[in-house]
C-alpha cells in the first residue's frame, strides 16, 4: 500500500515540510533509504545521513532545522522515535488485517467461532474449541480439542496449541511455538526402564503474553503450567511442566526452565540461562546470560555465572580468575623463598 506525506502526518499529528503528495510504500533505515521509502531521524549521531538519504519522507523532531538543502520531505513531530514506533504498529495492523476462513481447513462442528475471525488454509480446529473476537490463526496451525483462545490473539503459521490449554486476550504465539506438549515425565522400574507418566494438566497463558518462534511450553502433570499477564518469551525457550512465570517477566532466547520452578514478577532473564526444577525465584530478579541457577533466589538479586553468584561477587572473582596464572606464579616464588630461608 502507498501513503502520502499528508496522510502519514495526519496519523502522527505532524506537520509536512516539503511535498505533501509524495508517496511511500516501504520503510528503511535513514542510511539505507531509497526512493519510495519512509525513514526517521531521532539519534543526533545519524544527522549527517539526512542530507544524503534517498528516502522520500523522513520523520524528524519538531525542533529540527536543516543546515543544508534536503531532497527528502520532512514530517515534523514532537517525538520522532515514538512517532515511527506508532507508525510501525499501524503498518503491522494493516499487514495483519486478514479475515475470513480459507480452504482447505478443518473446523469441528462443535467449535465456537467469534466475530471478525481469520483462519488460514490447512489449519485444524478441534472439538469444543472457543475462539474469541478478532482472533487470527495463520495457515498450517493446529488448535486441539477444548482449547480456549481469547479476543485479539494471533497464532502465526505452524503454531500448535494442544488440547485443554487456555490462551488469554491479546496474546501472540509465533511460528513453530508449541503450547501444551507433554512434560518430561518418566518413572524408572526395577529393570532400569522408563515408563511414561501421563501428563493430564494444561497450559494457561494470561493476557498480553508473547511467545517466540520455536518456544515450547509443556503441559502440567497435574494442574497447570501458568504464564502470567504481560510475560514476553523470546525464541527457542523451553518451559517445563508445572512452571509458573510471574507477570511482566521477560526471558531471552535458548533459556531452559525445569519442572515446577516458580519465577516471580518483573524479572529479566538473559539468553542461554539454565534454571533447575523445584526452586523459587523472587520478584525483580536479573539473571545475566549463560548463568546456571541451582538454588532459590530472593527478590531483587542480580546474578551471573554458573553456578550463579551475586553480580558484584562474580565480577570481583573474575578479576582474580583472569590473573590466576600470575597469582600462582607469585605464590610459587614466595614458597621457594620461604623454603630457601629454612
Amino acid at each position: 500500500m502507498k501513503f502520502t506525506a499528508e496522510q502519514i502526518a495526519g496519523i502522527l499529528e505532524g506537520t509536512v515540510v516539503g511535498n505533501p503528495n509524495i508517496e511511500v510504500s516501504k520503510l528503511a533505515k535513514i542510511e539505507e533509504g531509497t526512493e519510495g521509502s519512509l525513514t526517521f531521524l531521532a539519534n543526533p549521531k545519524y544527522k549527517s545521513f539526512i542530507y544524503t538519504t534517498k528516502s522520500s519522507i523522513t520523520i524528524v523532531n519538531s525542533d529540527f532545522e536543516p543546515e543544508e538543502d534536503l531532497s527528502t520531505t520532512l514530517i515534523k513531530v514532537d517525538d520522532a522515535y515514538g512517532a515511527f514506533t506508532k507508525l510501525l504498529e499501524y503498518y503491522n495492523q494493516i499487514k495483519l488485517n486478514k479475515s475470513g476462513i480459507e480452504q482447505p481447513s478443518f473446523i469441528s462442528d462443535s467449535a465456537k467461532i467469534g466475530e471478525d475471525i481469520y483462519i488460514g488454509a490447512f489449519t485444524y480446529i478441534g472439538d469444543n474449541v472457543t475462539l474469541g473476537k478478532n482472533v487470527k490463526i495463520f495457515p498450517n496451525s493446529y488448535i486441539g480439542d477444548n482449547v480456549t483462545i481469547g479476543d485479539n490473539t494471533i497464532v502465526f503459521s505452524g503454531g500448535k496449541v494442544y488440547s485443554d490449554c487456555i490462551i488469554g486476550n491479546n496474546c501472540v504465539i509465533n511460528s513453530g511455538a508449541i503450547i501444551g506438549a507433554d512434560g518430561f515425565g518418566f518413572a524408572p522400574n526395577e529393570k532400569g526402564e522408563y515408563s511414561k507418566v501421563p501428563q493430564i494438566g494444561n497450559v494457561i497463558l494470561e493476557d498480553f503474553v508473547d511467545i517466540g518462534a520455536g518456544t515450547t511450553i509443556d503441559r502440567a502433570t497435574l494442574g497447570s503450567t501458568i504464564i502470567r499477564r504481560g510475560v514476553k518469551l523470546d525464541n527457542q525457550i523451553q518451559i517445563a511442566h508445572n512452571v509458573e512465570i510471574g507477570k511482566n517477566t521477560v526471558i531471552a532466547a535458548q533459556t531452559g526452565v525445569a519442572g515446577s520452578t516458580k519465577i516471580g514478577e518483573n524479572c529479566q532473564i538473559g539468553g542461554q540461562v539454565g534454571i533447575v526444577g523445584h526452586i523459587s525465584i523472587g520478584n525483580n530478579v536479573k539473571i545475566q546470560a549463560q548463568s546456571g541457577i541451582g538454588r532459590h533466589v530472593k527478590d531483587n538479586e542480580v546474578l551471573q555465572g554458573s553456578p550463579a553468584l551475586p553480580y558484584g561477587d562474580f565480577n570481583k572473582s573474575y578479576v582474580y580468575f583472569k590473573n590466576l596464572p600470575k597469582i600462582v606464579k607469585n605464590i610459587n616464588e614466595i614458597e621457594k623463598k620461604v623454603d630457601g630461608n629454612n
